[in-house]
């Protein structure tokens, strides 16, 4: 639990509180703003060991350090918030992963949480990792479609808030924000596609495990089944990239496609892959600058008006998933924050890719 005295307790560095009733436990924890507003698990010491014991690591280990603030992120912390967030240690691996990846530079961790655009951290899982955990990845795949997500996808904001103090009004300035600041995690479903996983796509080795980290906007559902031609399909996806430029932001970047099985199984038979879809959408995926006067920002067109933009810098930003229900004709695109600013992150789940250990100024 959060501290009442500074005596060590069994290894662990943060202060114990003894509370006697598991709803003293909860009015405690919200009266001090620690929680998002739902019940959370009392982090008892045996249940904060047990998660770092599952990593094999001391609870003093940093698993990094933020960039802008220079606060180092330690893994005692970490597991304190997956605790409360509802994480057995078998989930934890994920969560520590995921943080490595938030913590890189081109991720822009400290913009993303304090921007008034109200964007989510988005979390997706690839190989192995899913079946131990008993990740879902077919029915109401953006929702609560199993425990695991649902709890690695809380522990990720609750460390937010009760570590850097991302909490609304503090350093979350979000003017309107969306639920997947509550949770927002989807796992893979690479038994059912055909195509390789998208971590494989983004360098990962298929035997490894890993977790890609986006700063997300709210996922934008579309629905075509009037068709089976690929191209037909992808312009439903494309058409909704493209509202969200002329709506929200013109900016290209790290865009994700959601594709459930109904509109996968068409793109196989047509022999459409990772590639074709992705080469597709970065050619349909445009505006010109001229299109913002029909949504109400003609006042910013000025002489831009046939400046042409793309929703992807290139094909390989794009972050298609194959996940979603077996029936419907329906997907879902999930438009990134603020362009290239703040980029896509894929680690391997348990390894440290491209790591440097925090020298001693940078620990305060």
């Amino acid at each position: 639990m959060k501290p009442a005295s500074n005596a060590m307790i069994d290894g662990l560095k943060s202060q114990y509180f003894d509370l006697d009733e598991v709803g003293d436990a909860q009015e405690f924890y919200h009266s001090r703003g620690w929680t998002d507003g739902f019940p959370i698990v009392p982090p008892t010491p045996e249940a904060v060991q047990a998660c770092l014991d599952w990593v094999n690591m001391p609870a003093n280990e940093i698993i990094g350090i933020e960039p802008v603030r220079e606060r180092a992120i330690d893994a005692e912390k970490l597991a304190i918030n997956a605790v409360m967030a509802g994480c057995l240690p078998v989930h934890f691996p994920a969560v520590v992963s995921a943080w490595m990846a938030m913590l890189k530079d081109e991720f822009l961790l400290h913009g993303t949480t304090a921007s008034t655009g109200g964007c989510a951290i988005l979390l997706i899982l690839n190989g192995s990792i899913r079946q131990e955990i008993g990740a879902r990845s077919d029915f109401n795949v953006l929702g609560s479609s199993d425990r695991a997500t649902s709890v690695i996808g809380r522990a990720i904001r609750l460390a937010l808030i009760n570590i850097l103090q991302v909490s609304p009004g503090a350093i979350d300035r979000s003017t309107l924000g969306h639920p997947g600041k509550i949770s927002y995690c989807v796992a893979e479903d690479e038994e059912g596609s055909d195509w390789s996983s998208l971590a494989e796509s983004r360098d990962i080795p298929k035997e490894a495990s890993a977790v890609t980290v986006l700063a997300a906007g709210a996922p934008r559902q579309i629905m075509n089944e009037w068709t089976s031609k690929p191209e037909e399909i992808l312009d439903t996806y494309a058409a909704e990239m493209r509202a969200n430029m002329r709506n929200y932001s013109i900016w290209s970047g790290n865009y994700v496609v959601i594709m459930p099985l109904q509109h996968r199984e068409h793109m196989r038979v047509a022999g459409w892959g990772r590639k074709e879809i992705a080469n597709y959408l970065f050619e349909k995926a445009r505006i010109k600058r001229s299109e913002w006067s029909t949504v109400g920002k003609g006042s910013v067109v000025r002489d831009k008006g046939d400046t042409e933009y793309c929703a992807l810098p290139s094909p390989e930003h794009l972050l298609l998933v194959a996940a979603g229900g077996p029936a419907g004709g329906f997907g879902a695109v999930i438009p990134p924050w603020l362009g290239t600013k703040s980029q896509a992150v894929t680690v391997a789940i348990g390894a440290c890719i491209d790591c440097e250990p925090p020298s001693p100024k940078q620990i305060k």
